[in-house]
């Protein structure tokens, strides 16, 4: 119960390996901003709990997505197919990004 009353609180939320995930609000208005249109090619850079990549994937975007801490990294990448999530994995550093299926929209 704890963690659902965190959702509707204005702070960062922890998700392990010293990472938190913005509040829902940074979250929401960041991908407003980015007016993703059915079928976009989206790279996130840090994958962490997955709620960004969810919501990307919610939108219609073709999300390839990469994590840099390894124990969040199997987490997510367990997690998110078994909610019907399908992003595109990446394990390593996002500054070199996944320049092969570059460019992202």
């Amino acid at each position: 119960t704890g963690f659902i009353n965190f959702a509707y609180k204005d702070q960062a939320f922890p998700i392990g390996e010293g990472q938190t995930i913005s509040q829902p609000y940074t979250v929401a208005f960041q991908t407003q901003l980015l007016e993703i249109k059915r079928h976009d090619k989206v790279l996130e850079i840090g994958t962490g709990s997955g709620y960004q990549a969810a919501i990307l994937l919610e939108l219609g975007a073709r999300v390839y997505t990469i994590e840099r801490h390894r124990n969040l990294f199997l987490k997510v990448q367990t997690l998110l197919p078994s909610l019907g999530y399908k992003p595109n994995f990446y394990y390593g550093d996002g500054f070199k990004g996944v320049p092969s299926f570059a460019p992202y929209a």
